[in-house]
């Protein structure tokens, strides 16, 4: 069951205050590391926009959209998108998402990028079966070696770029609430974890060798041209699935 909330773009200082405060919950991340309130101005004021989900007065999630120039014409790099956990699993997250898609379009922009971990079936679902985004890039250690998921063992926080081309058959279709069937067939699959945080508490070694693994089949398949269009929900073996360019 979906909650009832209002979705508008965040505008006062107030309310990027309470996206501030949604990094501070969600991401579990040290101040230095979070947008500051200054940050969301700079970027209503360069063109860019905060959607968020209210709850009456109170701010439920966000999601950021930085303008940017990329493949030779305008986007939007979609810096981030929090939900407090008492909203999650309510849909809060899709909504946000689609209204960027609406926001997007009305300002002539086709074309919109994230990145995510490579890591996570939940997330990896949601961007490629939910929202009909695809990836072809890799990028080792985006931020810098991660000691705040595990104190035993750095973790590289690897991620892989969402591409989400906001006219493509399979985004409209998702965008309108239908199903849609992939025609062709997917050329590979690389398997990820079901349960990567679980692994990463019960043995950060087993983790860290997990990583690195999907980091090196994910690279060998887009080196191969391959791009992952979908993905494969499982309790034991989820993964990515590759389709030929």
């Amino acid at each position: 069951m979906e909650k009832e909330l209002e979705i508008r773009e965040c505008t006062t200082v107030e309310e990027f205050t309470e996206c501030v405060q949604i990094q501070r919950q969600v991401f579990g991340l040290p101040d230095v590391e979070l947008s500051p309130v200054r940050h969301f101005v700079v970027t209503k004021n360069a063109g860019g926009f905060a959607i968020g989900a209210f709850d009456n007065d109170r701010l439920a999630g966000f999601v950021l959209s930085v303008p940017a120039f990329l493949r030779g014409e305008r986007a939007y790099y979609s810096h981030m998108t929090g939900v407090r956990e008492e909203y999650q699993s309510f849909g809060v997250g899709a909504k946000l998402k689609w209204d960027q898609r609406k926001r997007a379009l009305a300002e002539g922009v086709k074309y919109v990028k994230w990145t995510f971990e490579p890591v996570k079936a939940r997330n990896a679902y949601f961007n490629l079966e939910k929202l009909g985004a695809v990836a072809r890039e890799y990028k080792p250690n985006f931020y810098g070696t991660d000691y705040a998921t595990s104190s035993k063992v750095g973790l590289a926080s690897d991620r892989l770029f969402a591409e989400w081309h906001l006219n493509d058959p399979k985004v409209e279709a998702l965008a309108a609430g239908k199903s849609f069937a992939e025609e062709r067939k997917p050329v590979g699959r690389v398997e990820i974890l079901n349960d990567w945080l679980a692994l990463v508490r019960s043995s950060p070694a087993k983790a860290l060798a997990a990583q690195t693994r999907i980091r090196s089949d994910l690279e060998a398949a887009f080196g191969n041209g391959y791009v992952a269009r979908g993905f494969t929900r499982d309790d034991e073996r989820p993964a990515f699935l590759l389709f030929e360019n």
